[in-house]
């Protein structure tokens, strides 16, 4: 069976100094790029907001980054904003091994965040990856990244409805921790039936 290691987020925004920083992000990067010799394909997602996107705290008169706000497709946390396009922030971390076989770029729709790697946050929205691993004949997916509890949470239970077998990483991953969000995050993968290493 053929495997893909899915690098999620691993941008400057989401290591420490970054506008959205995941505490320790960075110390992942040195066992992600080891890892991407062990799989058949290298797949990177990257956050690519436009200015002004509207999971942005700063788009909603009157909110603070991290509260919650009705979005037409549900609930959404409202973020500082991160990964707008084209910024240092939206970078690669500088250390990342870049040489895989498709980038992924994700939440460049105004109107929609986008924390999985196969859909917007509607759900129903592709990005596309499905159709690609699909194609190649890769099943065995291998997710490492950030963060813990947010895209690589969603990409994992994603893959894990899309029928792929899912391992995730954790020492090579990290997480925000919103309000015991973490330990939430956990113990849905493992429901959903992901492999936690």
């Amino acid at each position: 069976m053929s495997s893909a290691l899915i690098v999620i987020d691993v941008q400057n925004d989401f290591c420490p100094g970054g506008a959205l920083a995941v505490p320790d992000g960075d110390a992942i990067v040195p066992r992600v790029n080891a890892m991407m010799a062990q799989h058949d394909a290298v797949i990177l997602t990257q956050d690519w907001h436009p200015a002004g996107h509207s999971s942005f705290a700063t788009s909603h008169a009157g909110k603070a980054p991290y509260d919650m706000v009705e979005m037409p497709y549900g609930p959404q946390v409202l973020w500082p904003d991160h990964c707008v396009q084209g910024t240092d922030g939206a970078d690669f971390h500088p250390d990342l091994r870049t040489d895989g076989d498709l980038i992924i770029r994700k939440g460049f729709r105004p109107q929609i965040d986008s924390y999985s790697a196969f859909f917007e946050n509607d759900q129903a929205t592709p990005t596309g990856l499905e159709g690609y691993l699909r194609t190649r004949g890769l099943s065995q997916l291998h997710m490492v990244g950030l963060a813990t509890d947010f895209c690589v949470q969603f990409s994992a239970l994603d893959a894990a409805r899309l029928g792929f077998d899912v391992t995730v990483h954790l020492e090579a991953c990290r997480g925000i921790d919103l309000n015991g969000s973490l330990q939430t995050s956990l113990d849905a993968m493992r429901g959903a039936g992901v492999t936690l290493l």
